[in-house]
């Protein structure tokens, strides 16, 4: 056995053992093919006000700029898929924000991985992204075997879905890299395009990121939202989950076991009236370590308002 193959090995049984559902391992390289799709979805403006998303494009595609001597990067992903669903009359919130923010969960894991792998292998220089850094997760994801792009621009896995968090580990040391996953099974279903409330997926597994609810609702930090738009919320009041509930492939999800995303009461259960009428400071104490407190308080009320107004 190489011990390229021995130390993945050991890799994939710390991931496991720290809770990931899926770990592939795939070469540092420049991501050529992803530049090129990057720029010109930039230059057409889809990324709307997200200017961060111009910043450090060279970072973006090449991880040596990351991690000096990058030899591997190792994509982890784990479940979020909830065992609770919110009430009825609940503003919706998407199921990646209904427990604690994943970047805090997540971060500590990959800290802890990079601790273990230190130990069990020798010493490695490394760091690890959750979706707060110039990284390409979904690319490298399927660089590392573990499924592949659908038209709505998430990563669907054959298994059990795309309700994930996908997290990477930029590492100095070579290990035994997995296969690139080839295969598309979305074939000619459009139900992700079809029912996207806002049309904000384009072909060609293309998002317009300046249509998406997710971007008005989370990333706009305008005072009003768009006139244009009213009627066409469906009730969603931070982020949208439209698209992935109805792929048919979600119909694999299994409800996660990490204690950390047990979802906030408040969340499953308050009215519209009982959100509208919360203080800021209440706000705050109970969405301390929520995904929530990125909108802040104003950025919900301005949301609630809005899909009142529909």
């Amino acid at each position: 056995m190489s011990l390229s193959f021995s130390y993945s090995s050991i890799v994939k049984k710390t991931a496991a053992q720290l809770g990931f559902t899926y770990c592939g391992i795939a070469k540092a390289e420049q991501l050529n093919d992803d530049a090129r799709r990057l720029e010109n979805w930039l230059q057409q403006g889809l990324h709307g006000k997200m200017q961060y998303m111009e910043n450090h494009f060279d970072l973006r595609i090449n991880p040596e700029k990351l991690v000096p001597g990058a030899k591997s990067v190792i994509t982890v992903m784990q479940n979020y898929y909830p065992f609770q669903k919110q009430k009825k009359d609940t503003p919706h919130i998407a199921k990646y924000a209904f427990g604690k923010d994943y970047h805090l969960v997540i971060k500590d894991k990959l800290h802890e991985l990079l601790f273990e792998l230190n130990k069990n292998i020798g010493e490695i220089n490394g760091r690890g992204f959750v979706d707060s850094a110039p990284v390409l997760e979904r690319t490298w994801a399927v660089k590392s075997g573990l499924g592949w792009i659908g038209k709505n621009g998430n990563l669907i896995t054959k298994q059990s879905g795309s309700f994930y968090f996908i997290a990477t580990l930029i590492v100095d040391v070579e290990l035994a890299y997995d296969e690139p996953y080839t295969k598309d099974y979305c074939g000619s279903c459009t139900k992700c395009i079809d029912n996207c409330p806002t049309d904000a997926i384009l072909p060609d597994k293309v998002i317009d990121g300046s249509k998406c609810i997710s971007y008005f609702t989370i990333e706009l930090k305008d005072a009003l939202l768009p006139d244009t738009l009213k009627h066409k919320f469906n009730n969603w009041m931070f982020g949208c989950d439209v698209c992935q509930d109805v792929c048919p492939w979600n119909r694999f999800s299994k409800p996660n076991t990490e204690i950390n995303f047990t979802p906030i009461p408040e969340i499953l259960n308050l009215s519209t009236k009982e959100w509208q009428a919360m203080s800021e400071e209440t706000f705050k104490n109970i969405f301390k370590y929520s995904p929530l407190k990125r909108t802040k308080y104003a950025g919900i009320q301005r949301n609630l308002k809005f899909i009142q107004q529909q």
